[in-house]
């Protein structure tokens, strides 16, 4: 049986005051005494009533509602992205509906078209990047959204991304620096802006250290821990000399160095690795992974800032953030000595 919900009507029986009376107390509007709105207010909390937003929002055109795409809220990189949206929405009072497309563009397609019958304010999306009609869509009807997490090089639009390119240098030149000169990429799809600015930057690291690119020691994958495993075990079966292991994320990283230990080589003597993303977890792994942190909560957070100026009317250009990154060393690329 459906939920009966307490209504103004109620709160008027209970109180004696007429319907408008409540409206104009539970609604905070000005004509009416402190005295009689504090009676209405203890009134309407003793007998349960819950403002009914929804019948709010049909006369009202702003929704105060902002929907969120993401590609997998299951990965702990999107999982402290989304507490940065959260924490925003509830610094400037807005709602969010969250939809998880399990890495489909055709969910996330489905997706925007459901949030916009819900009538959002507007749209945060980190998107599988396999195609993006749906979003030039949105573009060309001028729909509020800020892209999350990715760049696009053939669209106009609100975006906020880690510099990826810098990440890949950073996280190759440490292994180089210690003294790795057979390095494998572990990335992910082309398609993903990510994996192609990541693979940039491991290329760029190579060529500033006189080391030669061989296309053989870069693995593409989906970007599990089970991806990770399995490339590492066919190289190690393949016979292909590896030193160290630059990986797309961390959870990637994690099946990676289980493979190494079940094959008994040792990390980092024998193989030094590193991460990206330095979810929380990546300190508790043993040794404790070395990885490229960025910064997943400021991403939500600025991410929700960017949309919300675009809401206000006060920017009108295109904004595109890049926010910075920084490798954190720990024992799992330290101390690395390449054996004669």
């Amino acid at each position: 049986m459906r939920k009966q919900f307490i209504t103004m009507a109620d709160v008027a029986r209970k109180s004696g005051f007429s319907i408008n009376t409540v409206s104009r107390a539970l609604n905070n509007k000005p004509d009416i005494s402190e005295e009689t709105k504090d009676k209405i207010l203890k009134i309407a909390q003793e007998i349960g009533f819950v403002k009914n937003r929804s019948a709010s929002l049909l006369r009202s055109v702003e929704t105060r509602i902002i929907g969120v795409i993401m590609a997998d809220s299951s990965n702990p990189f999107y999982s402290e992205v989304l507490k940065g949206i959260e924490w925003a929405s509830r610094k400037y009072d807005y709602q969010i509906i969250l939809v998880n497309t399990e890495r489909s563009a055709k969910n996330e397609a489905r997706a925007v078209e459901l949030l916009m019958e819900r009538r959002v304010d507007g749209l945060l999306i980190g998107p599988v990047q396999e195609s993006w009609k749906h979003i030039e869509d949105l573009i060309r009807r001028h729909y509020p959204l800020v892209i999350v997490g990715r760049h696009f090089d053939e669209l106009d639009v609100d975006e906020i991304f880690s510099d990826e390119v810098e990440g890949g240098r950073i996280a190759t030149r440490h292994l180089i620096e210690q003294g790795c000169r057979k390095i494998m990429l572990l990335n992910g799809f082309s398609y993903k802006s990510p994996a192609r600015m990541r693979q940039a930057g491991y290329q760029q690291a190579l060529a500033s250290a006189g080391i030669d690119y061989d296309p053989s020691y870069v693995h593409v994958s989906d970007i599990l821990p089970e991806d990770g495993y399995q490339a590492v075990v066919e190289t190690i079966r393949s016979g292909m000399p590896v030193d160290g292991i630059f990986c797309y994320n961390d959870i990637m990283a994690f099946g990676a160095m289980q493979a190494l230990k079940e094959h008994k080589l040792r990390i980092p003597a024998d193989v030094a690795i590193v991460g990206y993303d330095d979810i929380q977890y990546s300190g508790w792994v043993f040794p404790p992974l070395t990885t490229v942190r960025i910064q997943k909560h400021e991403m939500g957070f600025e991410a929700f800032r960017m949309l919300l100026s675009r809401l206000s009317g006060k920017r009108k250009k295109r904004q595109r953030k890049i926010l910075p990154v920084e490798i954190i060393v720990r024992k799992s690329s330290l101390h690395f000595q390449k054996e004669v």
